[in-house]
């Protein structure tokens, strides 16, 4: 599932139950088209909720968790934008013989009305800045839940045409239910139910502002594939916010897992200058489904930065095959490169991948790829990318001009916040 197959869908629902419940005469009217949009937002809201829970069901229907973060934060951009038109605009009739379905003081009414547009507007912006350090914006963001509960008190007291048992008033409840049940479990049960292991700094390197880490599992460990990620929480003051990062290994018989860390952010930075070897973590996992496709004629994996971690994963993979149809190309700044650059050449020669050093940027990085598709079929060849927009942007940009299908391309998301 896409971005908009979800949002579009949600919209489409809630407009058809919706239109049921007034006359057709009045479909064309500011007030109608403000009752759908102020709908579609708690909609958008609820079921952004659920995205958030990380269930695996949900995660499997969008295809891993990166790309339910992406739609996550849409959902909540374009509620906030709906939910501002709704707030403008009346959104009822005389002739619809509204009615609320939980009656409160007209003083509480408007109250609530105008507390659950705050409460909306203060989710979206804090979800939004990238300003506020990382622990205090987690902490914040984890009252989106208890600031929904505000929203629906206000759909159930504002005068509609929406009844509790029509088709819109089902949809809309239980949309709002699971979006209660996924709040309250995401903040109060994910810690004790979800699928983690506690494990042990084993190993520390750190170089040029990057962070190599190896764990072993104190007890038992858990399986994933190459190419999936987890979420790290040190039990340490000041580093227990979860923070997801790429596993950069393949899975291994006695556990042991590696991490590839880039100190850029504040929690990071943080954390590069305080790990050591001995402190103990919760590392929550397996999520992502960044993996190799199945039948490709050629295989280009480009990695950038840090984005190289899962194709470290997939070069350690011991039931990877077919590895003498890929071709690595590896982004990087020199002055920053962690691993080396030929360190990581020596990995992929020995697993019968070709390597290609891409420190010129995006000029290199078309050369390289006019080089591979020269005498090959476009249509036969899939790309695999990790690492910023910008460059994921003129990657696009090359297929085309190569012919290169845009289906033909597989992305992990680089950025949840």
């Amino acid at each position: 599932m896409k971005n908009w197959h979800c949002l579009v869908g949600i919209l489409l629902i809630t407009t058809l139950t919706l239109l049921l419940e007034i006359p057709a005469d009045t479909w064309l009217t500011s007030a109608t088209l403000s009752l759908i949009l102020g709908t579609t937002a708690l909609a958008y809201m609820a079921v952004s909720c659920l995205l958030a829970s990380r269930w695996r069901v949900v995660e499997h229907l969008f295809g891993g968790l990166d790309r339910v973060y992406d739609t996550h934060k849409w959902l909540g951009i374009w509620a906030l934008v709906f939910a501002s038109y709704h707030l403008v605009f009346k959104a009822n009739l005389d002739v619809w013989n509204s009615v609320p379905i939980m009656e409160l003081s007209k003083y509480w009414t408007r109250m609530v009305r105008q507390l659950s547009y705050v409460a909306l507007g203060m989710i979206v912006l804090l979800a939004l800045n990238r300003n506020i350090p990382y622990s205090v914006w987690r902490w914040w963001h984890k009252l989106s839940g208890p600031l929904f509960l505000i929203v629906i008190l206000h759909w159930l007291s504002f005068k509609s045409p929406i009844t509790l048992f029509s088709p819109a008033g089902i949809w809309l409840s239980v949309l709002c239910a699971l979006g209660v049940v996924a709040a309250l479990y995401k903040l109060l049960l994910y810690p004790f139910v979800a699928r983690a292991g506690e494990y042990r700094v084993i190993e520390v390197s750190s170089e040029k502002a990057a962070l190599h880490l190896t764990f072993a599992p104190i007890g038992k460990g858990f399986d994933f594939k190459a190419g999936q990620f987890a979420f790290l929480s040190f039990k340490e003051k000041g580093l227990r916010e979860p923070h997801p990062f790429t596993i950069a290994c393949a899975h291994r018989e006695n556990g042991q897992l590696e991490f590839v860390i880039r100190a850029l952010g504040d929690y990071t930075k943080t954390l590069r200058e305080r790990v050591k070897v001995g402190m103990v973590a919760d590392i929550y996992a397996p999520y992502g489904h960044f993996k190799r496709p199945s039948g490709a004629a050629k295989e280009i994996w480009i990695g950038a930065g840090v984005g190289i971690s899962p194709f470290i994963a997939w070069l350690q993979d011991p039931l990877g095959e077919r590895f003498d149809k890929a071709t690595l190309i590896y982004c990087f700044n020199p002055a920053r490169a962690f691993p080396p650059a030929e360190q990581l050449q020596g990995v992929a020669e020995q697993r019968g991948v070709q390597f290609m050093a891409n420190s010129g940027g995006t000029a290199q990085l078309a050369d390289h790829l006019r080089q591979l598709l020269t005498h090959t079929a476009p249509e036969t060849v899939h790309i695999s990318f990790c690492g910023p927009k910008g460059l994921l942007q003129r990657v696009r940009e090359l297929m085309r001009e190569h012919g290169v299908p845009a289906q033909n391309l597989h992305v992990e998301l680089f950025e949840f916040r």
